[in-house]
């Protein structure tokens, strides 16, 4: 099937989902976000009602050791002294791409070689990038790097201005409950303007114009995770990231270890492979085969505008658990054989 056939098969498929979605109810698409709001305001009110009881644990945990952050924190602050713009972008701006770059070496290794075996096992779509192709991925690997560079770093820049007045490298780091509650408010943030900014990209008018190049890759490997069009690098990408951080006018500790999450979050979620006790990628995996399908990140609001209906009748949504065992889900959890194989 070409890529031009695939693509107008998809803009159906939205077409069909979509009819479908006005015959089930008068609200649509407002009726659907206005669930969303919903759901995820109680989330919001039951992270603040139950913080303490379920962080309790852990907080005892961050007392003991507390103290040792904050004087690391005041070293670095008092070696920066005068340079708080420097202290930022020290760490907002090397971390999370050594994060990017350590876990996709380690993946490429496996995704260039096949070795070590035992983890090709887990690969999720078994006959594809066995091995990848090197021109595709020289490719992908040259505009990952220019998105880093020109469209990442300048966003980072505005987003240390935009913070600058609320003292983002303030002497004294958050305590534990805050940044905890910082990182669950960013989840939700990003989930929400990644879920709308996606499916926008996905439009017909702007599918073949920009998205498109991302889904070169119909089964994806993790440093394609930000190998995307520049213009849906910067809305689709990096803003449901940075929004969070901007919002809360955040510390610069809680900002960077937001960014190296995400990223680590985002590749895991492309690299292709479903391995022990990490998250599952089998989601967005499955956007990346069907397209029309899974456009979040958690999938709260995919289950709320009935994107993923077609993916909850498959046996990728029955694999899509975290894996605690070593036997790959491909196994414990076969495709369906076809009559007459």
């Amino acid at each position: 099937m070409t890529g031009e056939t695939r693509f107008s098969d998809m803009m159906r498929a939205e077409g069909s989902a979509a009819s479908s979605g006005r015959q089930e109810g008068s609200g649509g698409l407002l009726d659907s976000m206005k669930k969303a709001a919903f759901v995820i305001g109680s989330g919001i009110l039951f992270l603040a009602a139950f913080g303490n009881s379920l962080t309790w644990h852990l907080q005892r945990f961050w007392g003991a050791s507390g103290d040792f952050w904050q004087n690391l924190w005041t070293k670095l602050y008092v070696a920066f002294e005068g340079h708080e713009a420097a202290l930022f972008f020290s760490g907002t701006m090397l971390a999370p791409p050594l994060v990017f770059w350590a876990l996709n070496g380690l993946l490429l290794l496996v995704d260039t070689t096949g070795k070590p075996s035992f983890i090709t096992r887990y690969r999720i779509q078994v006959e594809k990038n066995n091995p990848v192709d090197p021109v595709k991925l020289r490719h992908a690997v040259k505009v990952v790097l220019f998105n880093q560079v020109f469209i990442s770093g300048p966003m980072v820049v505005a987003v240390y201005y935009l913070l600058s007045w609320r003292n983002p490298c303030g002497p004294e780091l958050p305590t534990f409950h805050w940044a905890l509650m910082e990182l669950a408010f960013f989840s939700i943030v990003e989930e929400v303007l990644f879920y709308y900014s996606h499916r926008l990209f996905h439009h017909p008018s702007l599918y073949k114009r920009f998205h498109k190049q991302h889904h070169e890759w119909t089964a994806p490997i993790g440093v394609v995770s930000i190998y995307a069009h520049p213009l849906e690098h910067m809305l689709s990408n990096m803003l449901p990231v940075v929004m969070g951080p901007v919002i809360l006018g955040s510390h610069m500790t809680s900002t960077t270890a937001w960014y190296c999450l995400a990223l680590f979050s985002t590749s895991i979620s492309h690299c292709g492979y479903h391995l022990p006790f990490l998250p599952s990628p089998e989601f967005h995996d499955f956007h990346h085969l069907r397209f029309n399908q899974c456009f979040g990140v958690f999938g709260v609001l995919d289950r709320l505008h009935g994107t993923d209906s077609k993916f909850r009748q498959t046996k990728q949504y029955e694999r899509h658990t975290l894996l605690t065992s070593f036997t790959p889900l491909n196994e414990s959890i076969p495709d369906t054989t076809k009559k007459g194989q």
